[in-house]
C-alpha cells in the first residue's frame, strides 16, 4: 500500500473523528468535542492534501467522501442509537 493511500485513510479517519465531534458538541456548547472539530478537521484535510500529492483528486475525493458515509452511518446506528 502507498504512502498516498495511508494518508488517504488518515484522512477519512480523521474526518469521521471531526463530524462524531459535532454530535458530541451538542450545538457547540461542549467546549472539548467543539476544540476537537477543529483540530480532527485540520488534520482530516492536511492528510488529504498529502495524499492528493500522488492520487487523482477524482479517486481520492471519491474514497475519501464514501467510506467516511458509511462510517458515519454506522457510527450513528451503533453508537448514537439514530435509525
Amino acid at each position: 500500500m502507498s504512502t498516498s493511500w495511508i494518508y488517504l485513510i488518515a484522512a477519512i479517519l480523521f474526518e469521521v473523528s471531526g463530524t462524531t465531534c459535532m454530535k458530541l458538541s451538542q450545538g457547540f456548547t461542549k467546549i472539548g468535542p467543539s476544540i476537537l472539530i477543529v483540530v480532527f478537521y485540520g488534520l482530516c484535510f492536511t492528510f488529504l492534501t498529502f495524499a492528493l500529492k500522488k492520487l487523482e483528486v477524482s479517486v481520492a475525493y471519491s474514497v475519501w467522501a464514501g467510506l467516511g458515509t458509511v462510517l458515519i452511518a454506522i457510527i450513528g446506528i451503533i453508537w448514537f442509537r439514530e435509525s
